[in-house]
């Protein structure tokens, strides 16, 4: 019975594939060497094509930049010493600070003026509105302003100020024009 079955199963094989080989017969007899137009084509192609590339440019030669050859130019990378030169102005750090010192110019407002006994007053409104009485001399300001006139329309103070390049101190003339009061 064995035996059989390996038969059937030989007849069967034989037979099913037996179209599918006859066609693989017919498919690689048709396949000629030539090929169709397009193999040709990109068989020929190959042939006409001739690269075009172009020749590396001429590497130059790195030459680093002196930045500050000459030495004329300060270096920019480092930090600037304020220079101590004896000048004769700078302010005087050990008087006692006034009142008026601690608030800033710019919040001070100058609201109208007083003259009693040949003396004039200026009345100057603080950031807290209070109103400051000050004369000709007093410190003003945080910048170690001194009062030098008082006029109905404005106050006139010398600051004297550290200046940001040379660190050396410098006079500047500032004023508070007069305010109207709004409250």
């Amino acid at each position: 019975m064995k035996h059989c079955l390996n038969l059937k199963l030989v007849k069967f094989v034989n037979f099913n594939l037996l179209p599918i080989l006859v066609l693989g017969v017919f498919l690689t007899a048709c396949s000629g060497e030539d090929g169709d137009d397009l193999d040709r084509y990109m068989r020929d192609a190959a042939k006409d094509i001739k690269p075009k590339v172009k020749p590396l440019p001429e590497v130059k030669p790195y030459t680093p930049f002196q930045y500050n050859a000459d030495g004329s130019l300060v270096d920019p990378f480092r930090a600037r010493k304020a220079l101590n030169k004896s000048s004769g102005l700078q302010p005087n750090l050990n008087r006692p600070k006034e009142p008026m010192e601690a608030y800033p110019l710019e919040s001070l407002k100058y609201v109208g003026m007083l003259s009693k006994n040949k003396l004039t007053y200026a009345l100057l409104k603080t950031p807290d509105n209070a109103v400051q009485q000050v004369r000709v001399g007093n410190y003003v300001g945080q910048n170690f302003g001194r009062v030098t006139q008082i006029t109905d329309s404005e106050v006139v103070l010398n600051e004297i100020v550290q200046d940001e390049l040379s660190g050396d101190w410098v006079e500047r003339v500032s004023n508070l024009a007069l305010q109207d009061i709004v409250n």
